[in-house]
């Protein structure tokens, strides 16, 4: 029960007061001239007042609110490492049957680290999670928080305490771990293929006072692009070490760095480290050999002239040797075109050579044909683009050059109308696959009139002309690519004919299939990340490629299932619980992929610590203290304390107690109404009446 006087006048405030004031200094003023019954009309005039302002007597009955506890848990990756989950466990329920003695508490578990969303594993913040607990609780009400975790906290607030209230921290794992990690110190996210890169890293050891055998020593450091061994490095342990890479692939490739474990580690899952490298192309080289001008040639000149990444060299005839009339060389004006410079000296740096129409007229010498089959050999692109040249008697396949060339002319040339078609592999096939208008019958493209006919042919046939005819064959001649496209009339597309056609799609994805592009290969298996999903995706010309099989980082083995979702694409997801690199494989082909944030701080030191919470735990009066050993977990007790008490002692921790309450009812009492306080007042004034009187 609480008692407490409250007023409640009967009229206001300055009413009364422009009552009792006057009636007060005329009673004073006859105290100070010793009138007689001054001291009677002073004791009526308050008799007066008191009926006026009406004093009340209240009897409250309150509830005591209880103070709220926040016991913060941290289920991060890094308490996966040795028994710290199992310290977690049986610390949070020690504490909760602890506290649970305490009427006056109100216990609120809050566990942090293990959300869906990548980017809020990456890191332990535990203070963000402390927040959330205390959103709605006023500041009186707060008891304290205690935090179980292994010390690795990225979200501590800098200068004051978080909250005016005893934090503590109960750091889980061994006093004398060690630890050995890598890192990437400056890594690019742009390389260009085939150019050298630096980048730089570091490995470091925690402690750094710890005496392992390697400490102030070397370490080999293995280098891996795209999953395959590059090198293997030496590093001096604290040092920043750099290194030189060249860029294998156009678009994403993995560079990891890798460190063995050491004796006495308490995890390896640090000593790797992973970049992600965008390869960038520099420009292409491309030579175009034109056998006359013709409508299709200006077709190939444009569609090369508008790529920016593209470096053209236009090789055409413009004067062929039956045209020659004796005209004196210094009076044309044409200049002679360095054929040597091109086709003996430099033909390798060329990522692309296209015939278009050309047949052999003595310009070439007929070694230079050798050597264009030598460089398909050796890893170049030959793209035939053919018309009626190809089945004459000067026929480039009467060449050294046939011996790269995947199909013979039969000497047929057919004239008639017929709508390119995509064979069975062609609707498979990343070069025709999904080409724009192939989904219908006949395709929504228009005509063409005219294919060259040819002999046995080898690769793969992807689109066929009249009669099923090959109308382009894709295949692989040694290290190298050719690609034959049988007919001249590609440019009726480009005009806009009966609709046109996507020659651009068609003709770019023969160019970069030639040139080796990774997104074009007919056999290919690509992994990535998404938030907390890997997605599988299998490129091949088979029916059903078979499920993929994952290993995590952990190394735990997992079997994806891929099912169709277009022709000659598999896919599969699954939803992963672990940061860091999955390796994926099908059949004979392998990928890698990083789940989550590169090099994530959750993994960036690992040894637990008291170090970091101690600062904002001893500001706000708390304690931090190791709960593992030897016995198991040892817990300290709790203990209630008040206002500004020490909240910590070497085996307690104390949290606050609250004074707030809610109010349930209110019992008024009229200390100067009815009978009783007529009577008062009656007898005041008659008392006065009768003073006067006599």
């Amino acid at each position: 029960m609480n008692w407490s006087v409250s007023f409640e006048p009967l009229i206001s405030w300055t009413w009364l007061a422009v009552v009792l004031v006057p009636i007060a200094l005329l009673a004073l003023a006859g105290l100070f001239f010793r009138q007689r019954g001054a001291w009677v009309r002073m004791l009526a005039l308050a008799a007066l007042a008191l009926a006026l302002v009406n004093p009340v007597l209240l009897d409250e009955e309150r509830e005591p609110l209880k103070s709220v506890v926040a016991l913060v848990v941290d289920r991060s990756q890094s308490q996966d490492i040795g028994d710290r989950q199992a310290e977690t466990s049986a610390a949070v329920e020690g504490l909760q049957q602890r506290l649970a003695r305490f009427p006056q508490f109100e216990v609120r578990v809050v566990e942090a680290g293990r959300a869906n969303a990548a980017d809020d594993r990456t890191q332990t913040r535990l203070f963000g999670a402390l927040e959330s607990a205390f959103r709605d609780v006023p500041p009186s009400r707060v008891a304290g928080a205690i935090m179980v975790t292994d010390g690795q906290v990225h979200d501590v607030p800098t200068g004051a305490e978080p909250f005016n209230a005893p934090l503590h921290a109960l750091i889980t794992g061994d006093d004398g771990e060690r630890d050995r990690r890598i890192r990437f110190e400056n890594a690019p996210r742009f390389g260009i293929v085939g150019k050298p890169l630096q980048m730089s890293y570091r490995v470091i050891a925690s402690p750094q006072n710890q005496a392992g055998p390697n400490q102030a020593g070397q370490v080999e450091v293995r280098v891996l692009v795209n999953g395959e061994w590059v090198s293997t490095e030496r590093a001096t342990i604290g040092q920043q070490m750099l290194l030189d890479l060249v860029i294998p692939n156009a678009g994403r490739n993995i560079v990891e760095l890798s460190i063995p474990a050491e004796d006495g580690e308490i995890t390896d899952t640090n000593n790797r480290a992973v970049a992600i490298l965008d390869g960038i192309r520099e420009n292409l080289r491309v030579l175009l050999v034109s056998g006359e001008p013709h409508a299709g040639e200006r077709t190939w000149r444009n569609l090369l002239k508008s790529d920016a990444s593209v470096d053209l060299v236009h090789f055409t005839i413009l004067r062929p040797p039956e045209k020659q009339d004796g005209t004196p060389i210094n009076e044309l004006s044409l200049i002679a075109f360095p054929t040597r410079e091109l086709f003996v000296e430099k033909i390798n740096d060329f990522d692309l050579i296209i015939f278009d129409r050309y047949q052999h007229r003595d310009v070439l010498p007929i070694l230079y044909y050798d050597y264009i089959a030598e460089y398909v050999e050796k890893g170049g692109a030959l793209l035939i683009a053919a018309g009626p040249e190809y089945a004459g008697d000067q026929s480039i396949a009467r060449t050294p050059l046939m011996s790269a060339l995947p199909a013979m002319p039969s000497g047929q040339v057919i004239d008639k109308p017929f709508y390119p078609r995509l064979t069975d592999l062609g609707q498979r096939h990343p070069v025709t696959r999904g080409l724009e208008g192939s989904g219908s019958e006949p395709p929504q493209w228009s005509r063409w009139f005219r294919v060259v006919g040819i002999d046995r042919p080898e690769g793969e046939v992807v689109m066929k002309g009249p009669d099923d005819r090959p109308l382009l064959l894709l295949n692989r001649k040694g290290e190298g690519r050719v690609g034959m496209l049988l007919s001249d009339q590609g440019w009726l597309w480009a005009r806009g004919f009966e609709g046109g056609g996507p020659y651009v799609q068609l003709y770019r994805r023969m160019a970069h299939w030639l040139m080796k592009e990774p997104e074009l290969e007919e056999e290919r298996l690509v992994a990535n990340g998404r938030g907390m999903t890997l997605d599988v995706v299998r490129q091949t010309m088979s029916d059903d490629p078979g499920p993929a099989t994952v290993i995590s980082p952990s190394g735990q083995a997992i079997t994806v299932p891929l099912t169709k979702s277009q022709p000659g694409v598999f896919t599969g997801s699954m939803a992963v619980d672990e940061i860091g690199l999955y390796q994926v494989g099908n059949g004979d082909l392998s990928a890698l992929a990083h789940v989550g944030p590169v090099n994530a701080p959750e993994f960036a030191d690992t040894v637990s610590t008291m170090d970091v919470l101690r600062a904002p735990a001893e500001a706000s009066g708390g304690s931090v203290r190791r709960v593992a050993s030897l016995s198991g977990v040892s817990l300290p007790g709790i203990v209630p304390v008040r206002g500004s008490s020490n909240a910590s002692g070497n085996d307690w921790i104390g949290l606050r107690t609250t004074d707030d309450s809610v109010l349930k009812s209110v019992s008024r009492v009229p200390l100067f109404g009815g009978f009783f306080g007529l009577g008062v007042l009656l007898l005041a004034l008659g008392s006065m009446w009768y003073r006067e009187g006599r």
